[in-house]
């Protein structure tokens, strides 16, 4: 049976890019504009917007245009689903564990 995990693939999509693990990590603390996320980076703002265009596609970010500039924030239980993959990965390792000496 095929599930479709969509959403968790988007996630670890998202999540593969260090640049924007990072600016998850950022928006951990609190919202920010797409020009405070860039400038650690020294980063163009069209080049951090592809960025947030992708966490936004993971559903992992929000933006909301406020007069000029745009606010990003983290989706609250954006992590549930990579949450729950992970723990049947964490299973996973526990049987390969037990079965290490069993060739």
């Amino acid at each position: 049976m095929v599930q479709s995990h969509a959403p968790v693939d988007r996630a670890f999509a998202a999540l593969s890019d260090p640049t924007r693990r990072a600016v998850l990590e950022r928006l951990g603390t609190g919202s920010a504009t797409i020009t405070e996320l860039a400038e650690p980076f020294g980063m163009s703002l069209t080049g951090m917007k592809k960025h947030i265009r992708l966490l936004e596609d993971a559903e992992l970010v929000t933006t909301e245009k406020i007069g000029r500039v745009r606010r990003c924030t983290l989706v609250p239980y954006a992590f549930e689903g990579i949450s729950t993959w992970l723990q049947r990965l964490d299973r996973f390792a526990h049987v390969v564990e037990r079965t290490k000496g069993a060739r």
